[in-house]
């Protein structure tokens, strides 16, 4: 196969003075160069360039792929947990009102559950634009994957039954609401 140089003269594009120009100006710049030295060649530093930049922005897209993957996969978990273990809360005549960024909103509850909501039994959390009911304990797992799902968890009280209680022999009206 005849190189790039004799194509070019055959076909009429340089002369053979111009062809042995290049040939010596070829020669001049491998004798400036020190032995065992290579002569640089720009259009492979240039491709080893581009291959790396394409491979960090390959790896980047990769990892922010998998982010994005990662969020969807614990937001199902979350909607998963949430609706196997929600609490029915249908014929809710007491109204239980609690913040929600900074929006005072309410739902409405038993007398059963506004207890368990104080005692911090169950967690109220959010799933979209609604509000559900779910156990301590599963609302403890939510958290784990997402805290801003729980919109309100109440401690559990230990000291209830505390003997040092000054009040202790006041009864509390039934009609008192908070």
């Amino acid at each position: 196969m005849s190189s790039l140089q004799d194509q070019l003269l055959k076909s009429g594009v340089i002369n053979k003075k111009k062809a042995k120009s290049i040939e010596q100006e070829k020669r001049k710049q491998k004798k400036k160069l020190p032995k065992g030295h290579a002569q640089p060649n720009e259009a492979l530093e240039e491709a080893i360039a581009n291959r790396e930049e394409k491979v960090a922005r390959d790896r980047e897209l990769s990892r922010q792929l998998n982010e994005k993957a990662e969020r969807k996969a614990i937001a199902a978990q979350i909607k998963q947990l949430i609706e196997a273990n929600r609490i029915d809360r249908k014929n809710g005549e007491i109204s239980y009102q609690f913040i929600d960024g900074n929006k005072i909103t309410k739902i409405y509850v038993t007398a059963l559950l506004q207890t368990q909501l104080s005692d911090g039994l169950i967690a109220i959390i959010k799933l979209g634009d609604l509000y559900e009911l779910v156990p301590s304990q599963v609302a403890e797992k939510i958290a784990q994957r997402d805290k801003s799902r729980i919109i309100l968890q109440n401690q559990a009280s230990k000291d209830s039954g505390d003997e040092d209680d000054s009040y202790a022999d006041y009864q509390i009206p039934d009609d008192l609401m908070w």
